[in-house]
Order: structure tokens, then C-alpha cells, then sequence
């Protein structure tokens, strides 16, 4: 006899690890890329509130305690805050890979990709915590943003997989491919280089940042670079971004693409567009630290923009049927032809 309670209970495993690709997975898949890109943005005011040594060890915040405490002020709220922060993205990694754990045999790759999302947390706050140790070195805390960015795209790659997962089966649809518009040598080679230049542009302004004036706290180490030289580099590659994009942009109204790919590309050169401006007002003006807030909230705009159009362009993927579903099909054939 299956009582109410064992219902109930198996109705809650269907939703948190459904047999197929649900509107959970879908909001997982979202969720993933706004607290990967979120971590970015509290991470950026930490350093720009000189607060990176508000918990002055690691593992523990201070020596006799994991927490902050009343004396430590506003900057040890902050900091500690900002590891908090850390359970919330380990949260979403464990539910994402748990709404993919059923489906891992026919969608292997998404699988993987929440595993990685998840396995790099921890990696995460062990590079946080050698960040402490070096006392803000800024080669550290370059490597800490870096591997946040590539969270950004991995969890974007991921989420728009699902997406396209999602409308094959709500308009019943198999398969349905990610680039699901014309694409040719140059709008594919096009969409690799504004990638590429997209992290050359980040990996640069990492130095720039290294170079500048806000290192998280008074004492912390800065690079001895010229911060006009190293940002004219930070800047040359979002000219050839920039360019490519235009590129692409005319070529996809001489050919048969879809509005997934036209929406791609327009909204990459407005976040490059708003991007720039953000960089061009922060460098004139002294580095003023809300639009250099402002700056780190764009980062993350980047990095899903340039992936989308990466995606939309040169993406093989294909949808396919959850086991489950072909069990499915396959019973109904069975009926249908008894």
C-alpha cells in the first residue's frame, strides 16, 4: 500500500532530480550563471572597500575564531560575508548536478559540466585562502578572478544547453541543435577570435587592476607596471572585439541566421559598448570606486555575451531524449502496434 507520505517523498526525488529537462533545471542552469558572475561583483568590493584582509586567516577568519567578530569592524563583516557567499554557489553546484544526475547517461557532457562547477569551489576557496596568506598578492588574486570568469562561461555553456534542451521539448521538437541558424567559415572564425580576445582582454586587465591603487587593502602589494601602458594593452583587444562583432553583424543579415544568433551578437556589442564606457569614465576619473563596481559587474556581462555568441556560431550540440523518454517512446510504439 503507497501511503501519502511515500508520495510526497517521491514526488520531491521527481523534482529535485527529474528524469528529464524541467522548468527547475532550467531556473539551476540560470541560477548557475548570475552566482558565478555574482561572486565576481562581491569579490570586486571586497577589494574596492579595502576589506581582502578583514579576515586576516585562513581557514579560521582570525586566529581564535571562524567567524568575524565585533572588533574586527565593517571590513571583517565584508570579507567574511563574501566566503559566506561561497556555501551559497556549493548550494546551486550540489542541486544542478543533482538535476542532472538522471539524465548523465544520454547528456553526459552537461553532467560533467555541473561536476566541474562544483569541484572548482572548493579549489576556489583554497585560492582564496594562499590569497590571504601572500597577503593580496595580485598575481594571486588574479588567478582567484580568472577561474571565477571561466566558471561564468563553463555554467553559460551549460545553460544555454539546457535551454535548447527545454524548447525541444516544449514545442516537441527533436532534435534541436544550439546553432540553430546558418553559420560560415568567417562568422565561425569571427566568433573564436572575439572569445580569445575576450580573454586576453580579461587576463590584461587583471594587471591593470594589479597595477592600480585599490588592492583590497592599504598594505597589499602592487605590480610596478606603467597603469597607462598595461591599460592601452587592456584596451587593444576590445578594438578587435569590437570590430569582429560589426563584422558578424553584417554578415548575419546576408545570410539565413536565426533571431537566437542576431540577439547573441547585438547584445555582445552593447555589453561591449557599456563595457567600454564604464572603462574609459573609470580612467579618466580616478578609478572612482563605484564605476569601478560598475566595471566588475560588466566583467561578468562579457564573459556570458562572448560565450553565448561562441555558442550560437560554432556549437555542434544537438538534443537528444533522456532515457527515460525513449523508454517512453518505446512503450507507445509497443501499444501502437499491438
Amino acid at each position: 500500500m503507497t501511503t501519502s507520505g511515500d508520495r510526497t517523498a517521491r514526488s520531491w526525488v521527481d523534482v529535485l532530480m527529474p528524469r528529464t529537462f524541467t522548468l527547475w533545471t532550467m531556473i539551476l542552469g540560470v541560477a548557475s550563471v548570475i552566482s558565478q558572475a555574482g561572486i565576481i561583483v562581491t569579490g570586486g568590493a571586497v577589494r574596492l572597500t579595502a576589506s581582502g584582509l578583514g579576515c586576516s586567516e585562513w581557514p579560521r577568519c582570525t586566529p581564535d575564531s571562524y567567524v568575524t567578530t565585533p572588533e574586527m569592524g565593517i571590513h571583517g563583516m565584508i570579507e567574511f560575508g563574501n566566503r559566506l557567499l561561497t556555501f551559497v554557489l556549493a548550494a546551486i553546484a550540489v542541486l544542478m548536478i543533482l538535476a542532472l544526475l538522471r539524465v548523465r547517461k544520454t547528456h553526459r557532457s552537461l553532467f560533467n559540466m555541473s561536476i566541474v562547477l562544483f569541484l572548482v569551489i572548493p579549489a576556489q576557496a583554497v585560492i582564496g585562502g594562499i590569497t590571504v596568506w601572500t597577503d593580496l598578492n595580485p598575481w594571486v588574486v588574479s588567478l582567484h578572478f580568472i577561474v571565477s570568469a571561466i566558471m561564468v562561461s563553463v555554467a553559460t555553456f551549460l545553460a544555454h544547453r539546457i535551454g535548447a534542451e527545454r524548447r525541444a521539448r516544449l514545442t516537441h521538437n527533436h532534435p534541436v541543435r544550439v546553432q540553430d541558424g546558418q553559420s560560415n567559415r568567417l562568422t565561425r572564425v569571427s566568433a573564436i577570435v572575439i572569445y580569445v580576445a575576450g580573454w586576453v582582454v580579461l587576463l590584461v586587465g587583471t594587471v591593470v587592476t594589479g597595477s592600480g591603487p585599490h588592492g583590497g587593502d592599504p598594505t597589499a602589494p602592487r605590480h610596478d607596471f606603467d597603469q597607462l601602458l598595461v591599460s592601452r594593452m587592456h584596451a587593444a583587444p576590445v578594438y578587435l572585439m569590437t570590430i569582429l562583432a560589426i563584422v558578424v553583424a553584417i554578415m548575419m543579415y546576408r545570410m539565413d541566421t536565426s533571431q537566437r544568433q542576431r540577439r547573441a551578437v547585438w547584445t555582445l556589442i552593447a555589453v561591449i559598448v557599456f563595457q567600454a564606457l564604464v572603462g574609459f569614465y573609470q580612467h579618466f576619473n580616478g578609478l572612482p570606486i563605484l564605476v569601478v563596481g560598475l566595471h566588475m559587474v560588466g566583467i561578468g556581462l562579457v564573459t556570458w555575451a562572448m560565450t553565448l555568441v561562441l555558442d550560437v556560431f560554432t556549437a555542434k550540440y544537438t538534443t537528444r531524449p533522456t532515457q527515460a523518454e525513449r523508454i517512453a517512446e518505446g512503450s507507445r510504439e509497443h501499444l501502437a502496434s499491438a
